[in-house]
């Protein structure tokens, strides 16, 4: 496994070893058949906003995007991948609204930034929320894995 790690503020850069232990967690978790890589940018919300307007057409700042490369695979060409590295995207967070949702939220940065990183990695990894049966597998499998590595609300 390999996580690229690049952030504005470098106060944040000690969260790259929090986000390799969520990203080797998930591997095991899901028995991922494959050697994942993984990008990650901690970015501001002017960053996000373009971004999010240029990919998405939402003029507004998110708290993070994912950009995944396997999205355009089909089943079998995914099956071939076992056992291959494997680039799964991209994952730029805003440090803004993650620091203005851990206030909302009344948590730790650490909680909201560890929070947004496995959302990211998840929909990388084919996991979505458009329906209320995609968001429930989802939220509980986030609520699971933090859970397990006691990174807690």
């Amino acid at each position: 496994m390999e996580l690229y790690f690049s952030s504005l503020d470098t106060s944040y850069d000690t969260f790259q070893e929090t986000f390799a232990l969520i990203l080797t967690h998930v591997v095991e978790t899901l028995a991922i058949p494959f050697d994942p890589t993984v990008s990650v940018d901690l970015v501001d919300n002017e960053t996000i906003h373009t971004l999010n307007k240029e990919y998405r057409g939402v003029d507004r700042p998110t708290d993070v995007l994912s950009f995944a490369y396997l999205e355009s695979m089909n089943e079998e060409e995914k099956k071939s991948l076992d056992g291959k590295k494997v680039e799964l995207g991209d994952i730029v967070i805003s440090l803004d609204k993650m620091k203005e949702q851990a206030a909302s939220y009344g948590h730790s940065e650490k909680r909201e930034l560890s929070f947004l990183f496995l959302h990211g990695l998840l929909h990388l990894l084919g996991y979505d929320h458009q329906t209320k049966a995609e968001e429930e597998e989802m939220f509980t499998l986030q609520d699971k894995i933090l859970d397990e590595l006691e990174i807690k609300r």
